[in-house]
């Protein structure tokens, strides 16, 4: 029985990893556009949602991880690939507008743009996710699985 639930569950997982990768790009190229446009698009407002996304998913994981008494490294990349993608790209674009002397962050009437920091607030919320699911996985290995 609890065989057949780990295969169910593992398959959902998959789902949900794809999922969270495809909404994961759609995030970054909307953010992208966001930040490169200086102003001329809406903001996204995807962040909420792909934070929710990225929760489910990061939640499921360590759930089936927990199912399975599995340690499992593979799976673990797979989700750190989110979080080394946004703090990679944050980076790069502060370094970008620094060289460009605030050219992203400023409109050429002198308004501020808050993209680039909404893309930081992203990333922060991210790696929040990453570690939030990192400490539970590490509860649940401290008091169930003392004795290994």
């Amino acid at each position: 029985m609890t065989e057949k639930i780990i295969q169910v569950e593992t398959k959902i997982n998959a789902v949900l990893f794809w999922l969270c990768f495809f909404i994961t790009i759609l995030a970054i190229a909307m953010s992208l556009v966001e930040f490169f446009a200086r102003g001329d698009f809406p903001a996204s407002r995807i962040n909420l949602f792909y934070i929710g996304v990225l929760a489910i998913y990061s939640l499921h994981k360590e759930a089936l991880r927990f199912l399975e008494h599995a340690r499992s490294e593979k799976a673990q990349k797979k989700g750190e690939l989110f979080v080394y993608l946004w703090i990679v790209i944050t980076a790069l674009l502060y370094l970008l507008n620094f060289i460009t002397k605030n050219h992203y962050t400023a409109s050429d009437s002198g308004e501020q743009l808050f993209a680039l920091t909404n893309i930081a607030y992203t990333a922060i919320e991210v790696g929040m996710v990453f570690v939030i699911a990192r400490i539970l996985k590490l509860i649940m290995f401290r008091f169930f699985y003392k004795n290994e």
